[in-house]
């Protein structure tokens, strides 16, 4: 790819003084939704923008869909245009470390046709190379809402994974730590398993010590020996809510491994319809 995908602290810094990208801190706690936002307020890159999961990067939640549905087009147009983000210009997110939520943006921006990458190490490798923080809301740089046209072809829905179970076509990944996948803990939704046929790849996997990502020559080979004969083109990405499962789809194009696709609902929708079927155990 022409365009990186992931930066240091050290790129994020030049290309912030430079004027090319746009940064936006994506820090976010399930169990304190007001957390990230205080938390930015208190210490953030230099004229980092925020984005809430819920708020931002979501759509609100209905009786089909699963807790974090996608974003409507006209909506995050008008996110984008709040924080003085305009068409072309690299957008870079971040969070405390992982980029566990901050990949969800990353994919929002690829979705659109939009350059996005992430920090490597989030806002702990930032703070660790000594770089400085700001406080506060940062001064308003609002410009008109761009027009979003998404790449539908990039995701899969309930009904394709269906049609699939059984076969080759599609082969599901799922992001979920092991013990949620198993079935054995389920701390989130109200069924407990996960889709079948789908292989676990805990997002963790993708990362080293102090929450930067593995070296990519790792991560090939680690993904490879996953599909085995498969095709990229092949996977379809899950997780709870088709957040942490951007994770894994980031990691594979980093890799070198691009085209997977994303199951936006991800398990928090497919266990909406009591038909559709659930194993447990790995």
């Amino acid at each position: 790819m022409s365009q990186k995908i992931l930066v240091s602290a050290t790129e994020l810094d030049s290309l912030i003084h430079s004027g090319e990208c746009v940064a936006v801190d994506c820090r976010f706690d399930f169990a304190d939704t007001d957390k990230g936002r205080a938390d930015w307020l208190a210490g953030h890159v230099p004229g980092a923008a925020y984005a809430h999961l819920d708020d931002d990067l979501s759509s609100p939640v209905e009786a089909h869909t699963g807790r974090h549905p996608l974003p409507d087009s006209a909506g995050f147009a008008d996110y984008l245009g709040r924080i003085g983000w305009s068409p072309g210009k690299l957008l870079v997110a971040y969070d405390e470390g992982p980029n566990a939520v901050a990949s969800r943006l990353w994919w929002l921006m690829r979705y659109y046709g939009q350059p996005a990458a992430l920090l490597d190490g989030g806002l702990a490798a930032w703070t660790a190379a000594g770089l400085p923080l700001d406080t506060g809301e940062p001064a308003p740089t609002a410009l008109p809402a761009p027009v979003l046209v998404p790449d539908e072809a990039m995701t899969v829905g309930a009904s394709d994974i269906l049609q699939s179970l059984g076969d080759d076509d599609l082969l599901v990944l799922d992001a979920r730590a092991g013990q949620r996948f198993s079935g054995e803990v389920e701390t989130l939704d109200t069924r407990a398993g996960h889709i079948p046929g789908s292989l676990n790849r805990p997002f963790g996997a993708n990362l080293a010590l102090g929450g930067r990502f593995k070296d990519v020559n790792r991560l090939r080979e680690e993904f490879s020996d996953l599909l085995e004969d498969r095709q990229p083109g092949t996977v379809a990405h899950t997780c709870g809510s088709g957040v942490t499962a951007c994770h894994n789809l980031f990691s594979m194009e980093l890799a070198g491994l691009a085209g997977s696709r994303l199951y936006p609902g991800s398990w928090s929708e497919w266990i909406r319809d009591p038909n559709r079927p659930i194993k447990t155990g790995f």
